[in-house]
């Protein structure tokens, strides 16, 4: 049995301990028992939370150890590939809708779309990608002066 099955059956537990109690303790005490049951719950939610926060901090902060990236990032050729085929082939449907119903703005609006999911995948897979546009830059703004 899993941590998390423990917890639900506990849960269980608790819910049918507080059906129970209102059975035996009628209408007069339903109120109190929900918010005891809910107060409870309130309680498992936030620890879940708590320790998948920790669980996520120590990831990041391990990473940032070791000076790589997150090991969820997807910086893979096939992944990269997939995703503009995928883009590419949603952009069909996305701009004939698009033109169908607002026209030539329509196509631009989904279009600006498109081409801004892809730019942030790409900053996100490869994180220097626009640093060097910046560098490039301010470099030429030197040569200007």
């Amino acid at each position: 049995m899993t941590g998390m099955d423990a917890r639900d059956t506990e849960l269980k537990k608790e819910l049918n301990a507080t059906l129970q109690a209102r059975r035996e303790l009628g209408d007069d005490y339903e109120s109190a028992l929900v918010d005891s049951f809910m107060e409870k719950v309130d309680q498992r939610i936030d620890g879940a939370v708590e320790r998948r926060l920790r669980r996520q901090l120590a990831e990041q902060q391990m990473v940032a150890a070791r000076g790589a990236r997150s090991p969820k990032s997807t910086d893979t050729f096939g992944e990269r590939f997939g995703f503009g085929i995928v883009s590419l082939v949603l952009a069909i449907p996305l701009s004939a809708i698009g033109a169908g119903t607002a026209h030539l703005p329509g196509l631009l609006v989904s279009w600006v779309g498109i081409v801004g999911v892809n730019v942030v995948q790409a900053a996100r897979t490869n994180p220097g990608l626009f640093r060097g546009w910046r560098h490039r830059a301010k470099d030429e703004d030197r040569w200007e002066d």
